[in-house]
């Protein structure tokens, strides 16, 4: 997959919201139709684990199948249009400094933590965690909303043999994305809390998050 580097037009002075998301810690925000959302990796190399619905009906949601097979790519860059489970376009991406973000590795959970690393990392903290932290409080989802979702910053490369591999970032500090959404959204993130992830340096950092009008 050829990456395609986009500087965007849009400033921090105009963001209509500007947050800075901790590290280890999950986000819910509305993202209207029209509006473009930043997500920037403050110190470099951090996975933010994120999930988008629609917003006013949430059983509509990211499908990384549909997206997939429509872009004829595994990665996301700019230009890639993320489809939902019914077939219609949710955001598409405007701008893009990293270059690809991954849309296989999936969320560490528990049973994940047990695979990857050993038995004792089973209940460290997770992404799966925080997305069912966020669930708790906007009930607008729930436990069952919870699907697979895209790794921004994250590098995740596929083997000659097919296999997975969970490698050193390549984002660096102020590295971003940019995605313009198509129908009102709601957005989930977990701002990944792993430390035994090489693609953060085993080091999870801040995520800043800005919306423009």
């Amino acid at each position: 997959m050829q990456t395609k580097l986009t500087q965007s037009t849009l400033t921090p002075e105009t963001a209509a919201m500007r947050a800075i998301l901790p590290a280890g810690e999950p986000w819910v925000q509305e993202i209207k139709a029209g509006q473009t959302v930043r997500i920037l990796d403050l110190e470099g190399n951090q996975a933010v684990d994120t999930l988008f619905f629609n917003l006013h009906e949430t059983e509509e949601r990211f499908d990384p199948q549909c997206t997939l097979r429509r872009q004829q790519s595994l990665y996301i860059t700019t230009g890639t249009v993320l489809y939902s489970n019914r077939g219609n376009a949710l955001l598409t991406v405007t701008a893009d400094t990293c270059g690809r973000h991954d849309t296989l590795g999936g969320a560490c959970a528990q049973e994940s933590n047990s695979v990857r690393y050993a038995l004792d990392k089973r209940y460290m903290h997770s992404c799966r965690d925080n997305f069912l932290r966020a669930c708790a409080h906007d009930k607008r989802i729930g436990k069952r909303d919870i699907g697979a979702n895209i790794n921004f910053f994250m590098n995740v490369p596929v083997t000659e043999q097919g296999g997975l591999t969970f490698e050193d970032g390549i984002s660096a500090p102020g590295k971003y994305v940019e995605l313009r959404a198509e129908m009102d959204v709601l957005m989930l993130i977990s701002n990944c809390p792993q430390l035994n992830n090489p693609c953060n340096a085993y080091n999870p950092t801040p995520a800043e998050l800005l919306i423009w009008n």
